[in-house]
């Protein structure tokens, strides 16, 4: 038995999950279905900064468009570590497209001029 806190929505549910992917303790099925990928295929969002020249800000902020694979984070950060872009940047423009082969695009998450 795993106990887990959904992160799905504020609400914040207590689950339990058992051996045969069995969820309890979830207000929605949003935070059962969150607790059977938890646990079976985790994912994450990574959101960090790329280094930026020709702008007023040395960094701009970035985020994957969609969750990588937990095993692959420190994958894509280190990517994201080596990238460079030139100002100016619009909210939403990709960074890299699909970061360390996962299909995910990393974008800009701030207008920098």
């Amino acid at each position: 038995m795993r106990e887990l806190v959904c992160i799905v929505c504020p609400r914040g549910c207590h689950m339990k999950v058992d051996e045969d992917l069995n969820v309890t303790g979830n207000f929605c099925p949003r935070g059962a279905a969150y607790a059977k990928t938890e646990l079976t295929h985790p994912t994450r969002v990574v959101t960090s900064t790329v280094r930026l020249t020709g702008g007023r800000y040395p960094r701009c902020p970035v985020k994957t468009a969609g969750p990588v694979p937990k095993e692959r984070v420190a994958d894509v950060m280190a990517e994201i570590a080596r990238a460079e872009i030139a100002a100016p940047v619009r909210v939403g423009d990709t960074v890299l497209e699909d970061v360390c082969g996962t299909g995910v695009a990393v974008v800009a998450t701030r207008e920098l001029l």
